[in-house]
């Protein structure tokens, strides 16, 4: 008996020894990441010691440029197909927000700060401030829509409207929860994480966060997993994971009086469609979109569908 376990854990050991160079994904530098991730036009910026990668496309003469706010391990990329159906009227911002992207974790002056959403909205206003703009429409996704709402409570005088896309904020059960989510919310991984990390998490996360997940492509996973690999995003998301179902500031959101579009995926399985019932009954006179075969991130799922609503809402040309 005592043979046969000895055999079964050296042949544990092995297949172990045999699967972990498989694995292996150790940190990419900002560097390496830029020629694929961060051509024409993606600017840098040093904020304080922090590097933020941005974009900022469109008319500059722009009053009150769109700001869009990524979600948790997304990155600016997720608005592309809003920024080409918006640029050609309207100024459009977009940024990796820390944790994430090619701005990797809270560095410099902010460096220590928790991956909160009341710490985000002051982390792009701040950016805001460095690239001139006081008025502006701000949107965003999860995490981003979360920060979007939190920007305007906290300087209500500055945002013209407000688009929240599968926003967080307010407490929910979820039906499902991303791989990878899961994954970092466990002891340990973000020293683990730091050098292995199998391409199938992110395949089987972008499947349970899409409507349809025949939509999801090799290059759609490859900048989802070439991201996550930038050097310190993997530590910073595990901090991130562990603050998410915490609503501190849950009592905010019905203050809010501005002009808000709310959009959501039927199929949101993340954060379930009764939490956009919730938004658009906090937030006097919004208005909720709901597309009924779209998941978590419906405006990359299908952005000319998305963009729709908020061309109409933004008084903008179809």
């Amino acid at each position: 008996m005592a043979t046969a376990a000895l055999r079964i854990v050296g042949l544990l050991l092995m297949l172990t020894a045999l699967a972990v160079p498989l694995l292996r994904a150790p940190p990419r530098s900002v560097e390496s990441l830029v020629h694929r991730w961060a051509p024409p036009p993606s600017e840098f910026l040093d904020l304080q010691g922090q590097l933020v990668h941005y974009r900022d496309e469109g008319p500059r003469a722009d009053g009150a440029p769109i700001v869009l706010l990524h979600g948790t391990s997304a990155s600016l990329h997720t608005w592309e197909g809003w920024v080409r159906a918006l640029r050609g009227q309207r100024r459009v911002i977009t940024l990796d927000l820390p944790a994430f992207g090619l701005t990797g974790p809270f560095a410099g002056a902010y460096a220590g700060r928790p991956y909160t959403g009341r710490e985000y909205a002051r982390f792009v206003l701040d950016v805001l401030d460095r690239l001139g703009v006081q008025r502006f429409v701000v949107g965003g996704n999860s995490l981003g829509g979360e920060v979007a709402w939190q920007v305007a409570a906290a300087a209500p005088q500055r945002v013209e409207r407000l688009v929240l896309v599968d926003a967080s904020g307010h407490s929910f059960a979820s039906q499902s929860v991303p791989l990878g989510f899961r994954i970092a919310r466990l002891p340990g991984f973000g020293t683990l994480s730091e050098w292995l990390m199998p391409r199938a998490v992110v395949v089987s996360s972008l499947h349970d966060v899409y409507g349809d997940p025949a939509k999801v492509t090799d290059t759609l996973v490859d900048r989802y997993f070439e991201m996550a690999l930038r050097e310190g995003n993997r530590r910073a998301l595990a901090e991130r994971m562990q603050l998410v179902g915490q609503t501190p500031d849950e009592a905010r959101i019905a203050t809010l009086t501005l002009p808000t579009l709310i959009l959501w995926g039927q199929r949101d399985r993340l954060i379930p469609p009764a939490v956009a019932q919730r938004f658009a009954k906090d937030i006097a006179g919004s208005r909720l979109v709901v597309f009924e075969t779209l998941g978590h991130v419906p405006h990359e799922e299908d952005p000319a569908a998305t963009v729709a609503p908020v061309k109409a809402f933004l008084g903008l040309a179809p």
